[in-house]
């Protein structure tokens, strides 16, 4: 299996790595460590440096009861970063709802686009429809991120985030984009509450029965939080193991903060694969 991007076949038959580069004062995990285009970029290497094989960089917080930002303000802290990250020769996504915001960068090379709103802004379907082959990732979120904690979903939430996401993908695939451009993911903490969100992790290979590439953003999440006591920034092991935990139920991308930690944690999941994959030797009586 792989992910048709922009510039790459994102060969998907190993986990791969999503580092975060947030390019905002506000984000809940990391607001303003790289709020400045130098040391976002310089944030983007360092990303690459410790194995990122893919980097996902947003202008935009989308934690709960953020509000929007202007149109304006969100393409002057993307685009230097997003310039740069295109020569740093690993596939670079962008984490925007906004079509006006999508064209820019797809125009400058982008190879992703990854949005929380599944394409569901006018505009946004026919940005990515339009293009040739740029990968997508279709996120599920329940309400929006003003309000989406404040009124969590009810009810069986994995029949619910899997008739979305299908629905999603077959929209896009309507208008023209091939299965192979899309990658999904069910969207955790986007209005659930801890409760479900671990329902999402522990069924989370129901999701594959769509035929879609599942990507996992756990990193740093308060459902985490909730269950350890940890605060945001003594999560980097925890987000590890969630990490971990979401390759072994199939997800084929994590979306993370902490690209070393994660990088060698799974290097140990995949060493217990390998070790699995092995004959064993029969032994004499």
């Amino acid at each position: 299996m792989y992910w048709q991007t922009t510039r790459f076949a994102i060969d998907l038959s190993r986990p791969r790595v999503m580092g975060i580069v947030n390019v905002t004062p506000d984000s809940f995990s990391d607001g303003g460590d790289h709020a400045s285009p130098e040391a976002a970029i310089a944030h983007c290497e360092r990303l690459v440096h410790e194995g990122a094989d893919i980097l996902d960089i947003g202008g935009e917080s989308t934690r709960p009861g953020s509000p929007p930002l202007p149109l304006h303000d969100e393409l002057d802290r993307l685009l230097p970063v997003v310039r740069a990250a295109l020569t740093l020769g690993v596939p670079v996504s962008v984490d925007t709802y906004k079509p006006q915001v999508m064209q820019q960068v797809l125009d400058l090379g982008v190879d992703i686009i990854n949005d929380i709103w599944a394409l569901r802004q006018p505009g946004a379907q026919a940005a990515v429809a339009g293009h040739l082959s740029c990968g997508v990732c279709l996120m599920h979120m329940h309400r929006d991120p003003r309000t989406m904690q404040t009124q969590p979903m009810q009810g069986d939430v994995l029949a619910q985030v899997m008739e979305f996401l299908e629905d999603a993908a077959d929209r896009l695939r309507a208008s023209g984009v091939a299965a192979q451009r899309i990658v999904i993911d069910p969207g955790i903490g986007f209005g659930k509450t801890v409760e479900q969100n671990f329902v999402l992790l522990a069924r989370q290979q129901a999701l594959l029965g769509l035929g879609y590439p599942v990507l996992a953003g756990w990193s740093h999440k308060s459902s985490l939080g909730a269950v350890t006591g940890l605060p945001v920034r003594e999560r980097v092991a925890v987000s590890a193991v969630a990490a971990v935990l979401a390759v072994q139920r199939g997800a084929s991308i994590v979306r993370v903060h902490e690209v070393g930690a994660t990088v060698a944690a799974l290097a140990i999941w995949q060493a217990v694969q390998a070790g699995q994959d092995q004959p064993t030797e029969e032994t004499g009586q």
